[in-house]
């Protein structure tokens, strides 16, 4: 009975899903025309513009049913999981709406497989992949944020360096960043969104110093906010960007090989717990587990 309530919500669930895209309006040839031009300029300056976390899908279109259902019920999405998607890399218009959705979905996916799979304690398995298929998402989405971070805090020495190199040849600090952008978008993606970023803001009208401020506040780091007051003590003071930048970038690498040792350090603290609980016993019975043993024996055969 349970298996086959589960298997008609599925069939529902499918038919409203396949109606909604059938029930979607389709793009005018004016509103078509008016995307390719506005996306021919951006690509063909930027090389593909960023890479805003694409996966080889088109999200936008693949969330365009949730977005317009979505719309039924707010006129926007939740502005704080708009910001924490753009921390991890994730900026399009689509993929606010397929996270939403992935909180609904996922809960559901995991709860049918406990009504398919599951016999005993069925109720208590539940709620159990309900609460974990509805904060999954938020785990996932936090872990991409960290680990995010941390690689555009290892890629910012090499970028700082090639921006001074850059700045040495004769580019501008605006031209520079633009080319660093471009430049590292292999090596260092993470890095590149985050200039090629600055450089569409500056484009739109935001004035430099607030696009640098606005880097600071996104990536939320000390490094970063301090290469940020750098580049403004330098546009303000007039003094040498490229000196500037080769000596905070020999800080930075200073510092990351610090903190190395530092990690090293303390990994002879950190074994001292595996060696006692895990170690140490085993050693304790190869080496006096057998005079125990000899000793036991030879006080048995003194009382017998």
């Amino acid at each position: 009975m349970t298996l086959t309530l589960a298997l008609i919500g599925l069939s529902i669930f499918l038919v409203v899903f396949l109606v909604m895209i059938l029930l979607l309006p389709s793009a005018s040839p004016e509103s078509t025309l008016l995307k390719e031009v506005t996306r021919q300029p951006r690509s063909g300056a930027e090389g593909g513009g960023l890479r805003s976390g694409s996966t080889g899908l088109d999200v936008d279109r693949l969330a365009k049913p949730f977005s317009f259902l979505r719309g039924f019920f707010a006129g926007k999405p939740n502005p704080d999981l708009v910001r924490r998607l753009s921390l991890a890399g994730y900026r399009r218009s689509g993929h606010a709406d397929m996270f939403i959705v992935s909180r609904v979905a996922l809960p559901a996916f995991l709860g049918l497989c406990v009504a398919i799979l599951v016999k005993d304690d069925i109720i208590l398995f539940f709620f159990l992949a309900l609460v974990l298929g509805f904060f999954a998402p938020d785990f996932w989405l936090a872990r991409a944020i960290t680990k995010r971070r941390e690689n555009i805090r290892l890629s910012l020495p090499d970028g700082i360096d090639l921006l001074a190199i850059c700045i040495e040849a004769g580019l501008s600090l605006d031209q520079a960043m633009l080319r660093v952008g471009q430049e590292l978008r292999i090596s260092h993606p993470d890095l590149s969104d985050e200039l090629l970023q600055i450089n569409f803001e500056q484009r739109a009208g935001v004035p430099r110093i607030d696009a640098w401020k606005g880097l600071a506040e996104r990536l939320d780091l000390e490094t970063v906010r301090s290469f940020v007051a750098m580049l403004i003590q330098t546009d303000r003071f007039g003094t040498p960007v490229s000196k500037s930048l080769g000596n905070f970038s020999d800080a930075l690498r200073v510092q990351r090989r610090q903190q190395a040792e530092e990690m090293a350090a303390k990994t002879t603290i950190k074994l001292v717990l595996p060696l006692v609980l895990l170690i140490f016993p085993e050693v304790f019975i190869v080496t006096v587990a057998p005079a125990i043993l000899m000793l036991i024996r030879s006080m048995a055969d003194l009382v017998s």
